[in-house]
């Protein structure tokens, strides 16, 4: 997983409420046995209106999603944060996140914040009013630039943040425990069973 410090790219706004994991990624590409692939089918169903800001090419490349509230709600599949991380998003701004779809980001290192709705506004105003428009996620600070100079503060869990700020996945946080799970290994009886490291 890579580490998060600051996120500085272009703003795809979504000014729309309750996004469902099944609208982010339908349930039709959930067959693929890969991790890979999905982002070129991330709201596939919308991206038939030609209207969808997805189908508007001064968006190509954003990097920071910003949405209504209760985003990722629906059901808990993986794929979704999978999915729009693929189609290179690395922060997604919202009011509120479904508790499944916001842990299911921070194994992989896709960065969620949650902003108040009057926040939320005016980075959708500008970046509607604006395509192209660019702004600045500071994991490391907690803020995000709303333009003209101004910021706001974002709240996150500490241990969430040291995490995503160091790029430790569940994995990353295991093997910093490798010499005490060897020395544990090392004064096992040797008829109970070992790890394949152990035994290597």
């Amino acid at each position: 997983m890579e580490p998060i410090k600051k996120i500085h790219g272009k703003v795809l706004p979504l000014p729309r409420g309750n996004v469902d994991t099944d609208q982010i990624i339908p349930a039709k590409y959930l067959k693929r046995i890969e991790r890979t692939g999905f982002g070129e089918f991330a709201f596939d169903e919308w991206r038939k209106d030609p209207n969808f800001v997805l189908n508007d090419h001064r968006y190509d490349g954003a990097q920071v999603l910003v949405t209504g509230p209760n985003f990722g709600c629906g059901s808990s599949r993986e794929h979704a944060p999978w999915a729009l991380q693929q189609m290179g998003l690395k922060a997604i701004i919202a009011p509120s996140f479904a508790d499944i779809f916001r842990n299911n980001c921070a194994k992989i290192g896709l960065l969620t914040v949650e902003l108040p709705q009057d926040s939320i506004d005016r980075l959708i105003a500008r970046a509607e009013d604006s395509p192209g428009y660019e702004m600045e996620v500071d994991l490391e600070s907690q803020t995000v630039s709303l333009g003209n100079g101004k910021s706001r503060r974002f709240e996150i869990d500490p241990f969430l943040k040291h995490c995503l700020l160091n790029g430790l996945d569940e994995i990353g946080l295991t093997l910093q425990e490798t010499a005490a799970i060897d020395a544990f290994e090392s004064g096992r009886r040797e008829s109970l069973p070992t790890t394949a490291a152990a035994r290597a």
